[in-house]
């Protein structure tokens, strides 16, 4: 594995460690529904990054089939983080064959916090390497041509957490965003962590309830309880950051569930965020998605995911919205 050091127009100097001369290894996945002897409809690209603390991690970037060094057009990108204990493999089997359907490339990293990898929890380190990714992707992958002007976010749960804190700190980069099921006040997310179900099986597994075990990897990774670290909590909430997510300018969706047993308070948490939004500028470009879904069930691309993704004019259509869902469409403030 060779290591090449680039530097940046600002003079920063970056690594990223690259397999052998290709800079890439390829994975060919095989679209949902089809036989393995089927041409597959999209490639997952692996490539190695440097995190924010010098951590080496994994990217992985989708892209349609057909896409690469020989017939490479300019694509828009999903930057897309995984959800709690996911990665950004797992994160990628979301999007099926989209990328494909609607001709973009999704970019989904393994991602590290302060001390964690897979419980970043939208520490700033990480919502900055997230900001990055475009760029590390086209310098790992030199033949990848993305569209800076069509970069845009997507991701549920401690995905959905860190989509919205890229938009609060790094507005500029996006065209649009979608937070799905997300945990928008992290105090509040740590209190009622031990009401998280954990059954029979789960007590056994780790001795206690799940969301005790939480609570502790959560004062790992944050540095302490809320009542200890309050600033550090309120860093990573969206809810802190309100007025500057609401007068940032970008289309921003939010999506939540009445039925979400994960993130089981979702009135003072997604849904809570999206008034406030609504209250500090009424004609903010917001959106709001409100249905039944089980946790994260949304983001799929059998199920509401393509929706997301033509709000975005990533789709050229999209399946019909449930009569289950509740849409708030984005104000007409034009007058």
């Amino acid at each position: 594995m060779a290591t090449n050091r680039i530097t940046s127009r600002s003079g920063a100097r970056r690594r990223i460690s690259i397999f052998c001369a290709t800079a890439v290894m390829l994975v060919a996945a095989v679209p949902s529904g089809s036989s393995a002897h089927s041409a597959p409809a999209v490639r997952t690209w692996t490539f190695h990054y440097t995190a924010h603390n010098g951590a080496d991690r994994l990217a992985y970037v989708v892209l349609p089939a057909w896409y690469g060094p020989r017939d490479n057009p300019e694509l828009p990108v999903v930057i897309s983080p995984h959800g709690r204990n996911a990665n950004g493999l797992s994160n990628t089997k979301y999007f099926g064959n989209l990328p494909a359907t609607g001709r973009f490339a999704v970019v989904s990293p393994d991602g590290m916090g302060r001390r964690l990898g897979l419980k970043s929890y939208a520490f700033k380190g990480q919502i900055d390497d997230l900001a990055r990714m475009p760029e590390l992707a086209t310098e790992a992958l030199t033949w990848l041509r993305l569209d800076r002007e069509r970069v845009y976010a997507l991701g549920s749960s401690m995905g959905g957490q860190e989509t919205l804190m890229l938009v609060a700190r790094h507005p500029e980069l996006l065209a649009g965003a979608a937070a799905m099921d997300s945990v928008t006040d992290l105090t509040r997310r740590y209190h009622q962590l031990p009401g998280v179900p954990c059954d029979a099986t789960c007590l056994k597994r780790w001795g206690k309830p799940y969301g005790l075990v939480l609570q502790a990897a959560m004062r790992e990774e944050v540095g302490g309880a809320p009542g200890d670290s309050p600033k550090r909590y309120a860093a990573r909430s969206a809810s802190a950051y309100a007025r500057t997510i609401a007068s940032s300018g970008v289309p921003l969706q939010i999506w939540w569930s009445s039925r979400d047993l994960i993130v089981f308070d979702q009135k003072h948490q997604s849904w809570a965020l999206f008034r406030e939004l609504k209250r500090l500028n009424p004609c903010a470009p917001v959106s709001g998605y409100a249905g039944r879904w089980p946790h994260s069930k949304e983001m799929k691309a059998s199920e509401l995911l393509p929706i997301a993704l033509a709000e975005f004019g990533l789709m050229r259509s999209a399946k019909k919205l449930p009569s289950s869902v509740r849409h708030q469409d984005i104000p007409d403030c034009a007058a």
